[in-house]
């Protein structure tokens, strides 16, 4: 959405002088293009801003919004114009932070032929840099993703790994981090990375309490995956196998081998493990494990349950078990995890 004068004047106060250095504050630069998604600016401006506000103290970031272009109005993916602070060009002072918004359209970027000459200087002198959603495309065109790991909004990621070779894309998480570049999934996925940077900076309780006052209840970490198992298994369109899929939800708690699972819809074990990859994405192990994870979060989510009696519940077999998945899957204990959803945590 366009910014109304009271906004503007609001984040002018936050990113202050572009002279201003790191003794003022952290200065994050967010920097966009056109078609801009609108939500990559506005999430993680939203999380840096009530940070602000409830760190306690002087303003600890100091935020400007940047345009690839040649003016500072850029144009939304919702034809709405969005006016920034300065332009690249414009610019001039030190960068702790520095993000590239998420665009709707590859093929629709338009930016300044230097832009991203200076966004590779920018980059590369910045305590830390990365992107939001598509964000890493433009990151990728300026070859500050060349040997590292990324992640970017799942519809984009075969784009971005074929397109940027020297990439290694990876599809699942929410976000990434390798080594000081910052990268993450779609959209709301923004507002994930720009918590854990928060949680980086000021410390897990200001993190939980800027999660609070933007209604979101968990700070999740980057390991955790951007889809659903149970619902991306509706996709699937051989109809023995997608009844089978919709049931597993309601029986994890059964011992649920290939071989049992084939017997089911008729088939050997070989071909029933060969569709499964085909048309779910990923081996029935995996999605099993899948669907036991999600079990365990929304209880630990929701209940008092002891991790025995979560772990029992959603198919684990022992709290030990559920600790080790925890752990590879999201790089988080159970009780870590459970403690993000306390109020104690947030106060």
């Amino acid at each position: 959405m366009a910014r109304n004068p009271q906004a503007r004047s609001i984040v002018k106060r936050d990113g202050g002088d572009a002279q201003s250095d790191n003794r003022d504050g952290r200065r994050v630069l967010i920097v966009v293009v056109p078609p801009l998604r609108t939500l990559d600016l506005f999430g993680p401006l939203e999380v840096f801003s009530d940070a602000n506000r409830l760190s306690g103290a002087d303003p600890v970031y100091k935020v400007s919004i940047i345009s690839g272009g040649a003016n500072r109005v850029v144009l939304s993916h919702l034809a709405t114009p969005v006016y920034t602070d300065l332009t690249f060009r414009e610019y001039r002072g030190s960068v702790d932070t520095l993000l590239v918004a998420g665009v709707d359209s590859d093929s629709q970027i338009r930016y300044e032929a230097d832009f991203l000459d200076w966004l590779r200087d920018q980059s590369q002198k910045s305590r830390r840099f990365g992107s939001i959603c598509t964000g890493a495309l433009i990151l990728a065109k300026a070859g500050l993703l060349d040997g590292r790991r990324a992640a970017t909004h799942w519809n984009w990621c075969s784009e971005l790994a074929q397109d940027y070779p020297k990439v290694t894309v990876d599809p699942d998480p929410i976000y990434v981090r390798d080594g000081n570049c910052y990268t993450s999934a779609g959209v709301t996925a923004g507002i994930d990375l720009a918590l854990a940077l928060v949680e980086e900076d000021l410390g897990r309780s200001v993190a939980l309490r800027v999660a609070r006052m933007m209604v979101v209840f968990l700070v999740r970490q980057g390991g955790q995956s951007q889809f659903s198992a149970t619902l991306a298994a509706q996709t699937c369109e051989h109809r023995p196998l997608a009844e089978l899929l919709a049931r597993l939800p309601e029986n994890i708690r059964r011992h649920l081998s290939v071989d049992k699972l084939a017997q089911e819809v008729g088939m050997s074990p070989r071909n029933f493990a060969r569709l499964f990859r085909q048309q779910v994405g990923k081996t029935p192990g995996r999605h099993i494990e899948d669907l036991r994870l999600e079990a365990a979060r929304r209880q630990l989510e929701s209940t008092s349950r002891t991790l025995d009696e979560v772990a029992a519940a959603s198919g684990f077999g022992s709290a030990e078990i559920l600790r080790r998945v925890f752990n590879r899957r999201l790089g988080v204990t159970p009780a870590r995890y459970r403690a993000s959803f306390r109020r104690t945590g947030l106060r």
